[in-house]
């Protein structure tokens, strides 16, 4: 193998409070690793920090700078300077584990050469969340062979609440430039769309049972919080549309990867439709009803599908016995799961 094994992205907007800890716990991976750190148009001393760490690290840390376009375009920057084999996310208020971060890259290692490299390489992430004492650990043990290339057939159910999201993956990084990837500009929740349109693509993988990815969840302004997400809720409809837009999930012909995207579309369609039923408002309401006419508009098949789940059809109970049932739910989901 030449040049660097794996390519880091850590896009970074007024990140100058907690970015350092991110590329701290990333500079171990020495001259195997490339840490780009994108300023998205920061106004505080994001970019100022980004340029000390390039002159103190050089041929480890590049620093790039861009008028702000958000974190798709950020991660999109990432993507296009990168020049790992692999190539991983990780946001500037989270972090890698010491101890996993060693395995990672002894994986990545070993599929390095042509004939043996991996799409995607899975391990767990940890919701690093403030005030929690236990913190909760996405784990995919039960669901996917440990330690061994295996493709989709291989896969096991996932349970509810159990998927892959970009906390999880490594990418190899020629197979996510020819998948299509392109994530809008100035829109949260694109997470979501660099996790699932890459999956259409995906063959080869393995999964690392190790504890790598520290998700910290606590910030007033983080994108995660409840209130945030009803805030900027036309956000999260634009990417739940343009989910149900990337492509039909009935064309995959496996039916275990075909099953994992249809669970993964209503998830997220479960979601939207819960923190607009949260809401409560005549027009959040509204804009849950314009969001299944948009599927049913757009994949039949797909609206039929998701309307026939419990989950479906828990969403659309009539009256506010209906909204009360729903997000009962979801209250209860999110002490299990750990999220928000």
């Amino acid at each position: 193998m030449t040049g660097k094994l794996l390519s880091i992205a850590i896009p970074s907007y007024n990140s100058e409070a907690y970015m350092a800890h991110a590329i701290e716990s990333l500079l171990p991976g020495g001259d195997e690793v490339e840490i780009l750190i994108v300023d998205d148009g920061s106004k505080d001393r994001t970019a100022e920090i980004a340029d000390d760490y390039e002159r103190r690290y050089p041929g480890i840390v590049r620093a790039i700078h861009q008028e702000n376009a958000g974190h798709g375009g950020a991660v999109m920057a990432g993507l296009r300077n990168a020049t790992g084999l692999y190539f991983k996310v990780v946001d500037s208020d989270d972090w890698a584990d010491a101890d996993a971060y060693p395995r990672v890259l002894e994986t990545l290692r070993k599929f390095s050469a042509p004939a043996k490299q991996l799409d995607m390489l899975i391990s767990n992430y940890i919701y690093d969340k403030v005030g929690v004492e236990h913190k909760h650990v996405m784990r995919y043990h039960h669901a996917l062979p440990q330690e061994q290339v295996f493709g989709w057939d291989e896969a096991r159910r996932f349970r509810k609440g159990q998927y892959i999201l970009m906390h999880s993956v490594i990418y190899n990084t020629e197979m996510l430039r020819r998948c299509g990837l392109e994530l809008p500009l100035h829109t949260f929740y694109v997470d979501e769309l660099y996790v699932y349109v890459p999956l259409k693509d995906v063959k080869r993988m393995y999964y690392l049972d190790a504890d790598f990815y520290h998700y910290f969840i606590g910030r007033d302004d983080q994108s995660v919080q409840e209130e945030v997400m009803i805030r900027r809720i036309d956000q999260a409809l634009r990417v739940n549309r343009m989910l149900v837009e990337a492509f039909d999930p009935f064309t995959i012909e496996n039916i275990h990867q075909r099953r994992y995207m249809l669970n993964f579309l209503e998830i997220v369609t479960t979601v939207s439709s819960v923190l607009l039923l949260k809401a409560g408002t005549p027009e959040h309401l509204q804009k849950k009803e314009d969001l299944w006419a948009f599927i049913e508009k757009t994949n039949p098949r797909l609206y039929q599908t998701l309307r026939r789940r419990i989950l479906g059809r828990i969403l659309h109970l009539p009256g506010k016995f209906g909204r009360s049932v729903a997000l009962t739910g979801y209250r209860i989901s999110r002490k299990i799961f750990g999220f928000n």
